[in-house]
This record gives structure tokens, C-alpha cells and sequence, in this order.
């Protein structure tokens, strides 16, 4: 159990510090680039004003797919082991088959609503 907890705690700091990194990475290129862009664009003709800046630094992209991946993972682990072990609580106890599996199905539940919103936060960054 402590190593599934620590497994999806690990995966979710991963993707804050992605997060973190592609907050931090965005307004320094478009500080750069903004004084650059205003100096071309007093000395250039008005067909060079559409053209587009350069693009941020993406070295943070690097880190999605691993994140995406330890999501994965530690959720795959997590509802593993609570099929295991509701499977085992209801051959102790067959007359709280029922009570078991709502909780059960509960759990999987949220622990794949987490998942989601942690695969699609991880993919727009």
C-alpha cells in the first residue's frame, strides 16, 4: 500500500513540476522576443510585421510522456490491488459480497476520475 501511495504521489509532484517548468519557461522567451520583434518592426517593412515570433522553450515536453506514464502505472497498480484484495475480502466474508464490490467499484471509480484529470492536465502542458 505505502508503495502504491508513494508511486502516485511521485507521479503527481512529476506533473506539478512540469507544470512548473512550463510557467517559468513562457514568459522569459516572450520577454526576450517582444523587444526584438518591436526593434525589426520599426526598421522593416509592414509585410515583416506578420511575421511570428520564435518560439518558447520546450524542454519541459520531455517530462509529459514520462509523467503520463508513472499515471498510468500507479493507477493500474492501485485498482490492481484493490480487485486483489476486495476479491480476498469477499471469499473471507461471501455475505458482504455486495457491500465489498459497491466500494469497491467506488474506489476504482475515483482513482480513474484522479487519473484522467491528471492524463489531461499532464497532455495540455
Amino acid at each position: 500500500m505505502k508503495k502504491a501511495v508513494f508511486a502516485m504521489l511521485f507521479a503527481m509532484v512529476l506533473s506539478v513540476v512540469s507544470a512548473a517548468f512550463a510557467q517559468d519557461a513562457a514568459p522569459a522567451a516572450d520577454d526576450q522576443a517582444a523587444p526584438a520583434a518591436a526593434a525589426e518592426a520599426t526598421d522593416a517593412a509592414p509585410a515583416a510585421e506578420a511575421e511570428v515570433a520564435a518560439p518558447a522553450n520546450n524542454s519541459y515536453k520531455i517530462l509529459v510522456p514520462i509523467g503520463c506514464a508513472f499515471i498510468i502505472a500507479g493507477a493500474g497498480f492501485g485498482i490492481g490491488r484493490i480487485g486483489g484484495n476486495a476479491v480476498d475480502a469477499m471469499a473471507r466474508q461471501p455475505e458482504a459480497a455486495s457491500a465489498i464490490q459497491t466500494a469497491m467499484i467506488l474506489a476504482a471509480a475515483l482513482i480513474e476520475g484522479a487519473t484522467l484529470f491528471a492524463l489531461v492536465i499532464c497532455l495540455i502542458m
